[in-house]
C-alpha cells in the first residue's frame, strides 16, 4: 500500500469534484444521481422536490401514477357522497347496491372532470359544497397534470446509452481505459465534451481510508457529432493513478470512475448534461481486449446501421 500512497503523492489530485474525501460508498449511481442520503430536516418530505421527482419517473410510472390519482380521488369523494346521504343525489338507480355505487362513482368522475351530463345532480347544501370543492380540485389537478406532461415531453435530455462496463484492454503497446456511449434516440448532439474523474481509495498512516479523487486525460476530449458511438480513451501511462495497476490490484482495491457528458442538442437549441459511473466494487471495470463494434453498413450499402445491443460486446481477454 505504501507504493500506491507514494505514486499518489506525485499525482495532483482534484479538490473540486463536489466529494468529501471522507465519503463512503459509491459516489454516484450508474444513472448518474449522487449517491447521498440526507437528513436532519425537521419535516422528512423536504428533502424532496415532488415536481423534479415527477419529471424524472419512468413514463410508465408516470402514467400509473396519474390514473391511481384519479382513481383514488373518485372513489374518496364517492365516499363522501355516501357518508351525506344518496338522497342528496338525484337520478341514482337505486335497484342493487352495485347500482347505487357505481352512479355515485361515475357521478364523482364527471364532476371532477367537469363533464356533468346532467341525470345526475346534487340535492341539498352539503352535497353542493362537496361537489364545488371537487371540481375546483379538478380543474386543479388536470392544470398541474397538464404542466407535467409539458415539462416531461419539453425538457432537453441527452438520451444515451453507456456501456455497462469500462474495460481495460491493450492499446497501442501499453493498455487503456475504454468505455463507449451512444445516442439511442433520433436527437442530434453536436460539441459534446467528456469530462472523467475518478476516485481511489487511500489509506493513511493511521490506517484510515481516505478517497483521493484524480481527472483522467482522454484522447479526445470533445468531438463535433455524436451521432455513432462514441469511446471514450484514457491511456494509462506514468501519468495515470492506475499506471502499474494489474488485475489483481484492480480487484482489490476500491476504485470508481465517473464519467460527465455535457453537448449541445440542436433540436432544443439548449445543453444538456447526463453522468454515469463505474466502480471496481461491483465488477464494472472488467480486463479485456477490445469492445466489438457496433455498426457496419446496411445491406444496400446506403446507410449505417449502429446496433445498440452490442454496446456492452466485448472480446475476453486471453488467458
Amino acid at each position: 500500500m505504501a507504493k500506491i500512497a507514494n505514486r499518489f503523492s506525485r499525482l495532483k489530485s482534484r479538490e473540486d469534484s463536489g466529494f468529501s474525501s471522507n465519503a463512503t460508498g459509491r459516489f454516484v449511481n450508474k444513472n448518474g444521481a449522487p449517491n447521498i442520503k440526507r437528513t436532519g430536516l425537521s419535516n422528512p418530505l423536504e428533502k424532496y422536490s415532488w415536481y423534479h421527482t415527477l419529471l424524472d419517473l419512468p413514463s410508465w410510472k408516470f402514467i400509473f401514477f396519474l390514473v391511481s390519482g384519479y382513481i383514488l380521488a373518485n372513489l374518496f369523494f364517492a365516499s363522501v357522497y355516501y357518508v351525506i346521504g344518496i338522497e342528496h343525489l338525484t337520478g341514482i338507480d337505486k335497484s342493487t347496491p352495485l347500482h347505487e355505487f357505481n352512479d355515485v362513482f361515475f357521478f364523482s368522475s364527471q364532476t371532477f372532470t367537469t363533464v356533468g351530463y346532467g341525470r345526475i345532480a346534487p340535492v341539498g347544501f352539503l352535497a353542493s359544497l362537496v361537489a364545488t370543492f371537487e371540481a375546483f380540485l379538478g380543474l386543479l389537478g388536470f392544470a398541474i397534470a397538464t404542466g407535467l406532461f409539458y415539462g416531461r415531453f419539453s425538457r432537453p435530455r441527452a438520451f444515451l446509452k453507456f456501456s455497462s462496463i469500462a474495460l481495460i484492454v491493450p492499446f497501442k503497446g501499453g493498455t487503456a481505459l475504454m468505455f463507449r456511449m451512444a445516442p439511442f434516440k433520433n436527437n442530434l448532439l453536436t460539441d459534446a465534451q467528456i469530462i472523467l474523474t475518478c476516485a481511489i481509495e487511500d489509506h493513511t498512516e493511521e490506517g484510515n481510508s481516505k478517497s483521493k479523487f484524480f481527472t483522467l486525460d482522454t484522447q479526445l476530449n470533445t468531438i463535433n457529432s455524436l451521432s455513432l458511438n462514441w469511446t471514450v480513451v484514457h491511456v494509462i501511462d506514468e501519468n495515470s493513478p492506475f499506471f502499474d495497476l494489474g488485475e489483481d490490484r484492480f480487484s482489490e482495491m476500491d476504485i470508481e470512475i465517473f464519467a460527465q457528458v455535457r453537448a449541445f442538442d440542436e433540436v432544443f437549441s439548449n445543453t444538456v448534461v447526463q453522468r454515469t459511473s463505474y466502480a471496481s466494487i461491483e465488477n464494472e471495470i472488467v480486463f479485456g481486449e477490445k469492445f466489438n463494434m457496433m455498426y457496419a453498413p446496411s445491406k444496400d450499402q446506403k446507410t449505417t446501421v449502429l446496433n445498440l445491443g452490442l454496446i456492452d460486446s466485448y472480446i475476453p481477454k486471453k488467458r
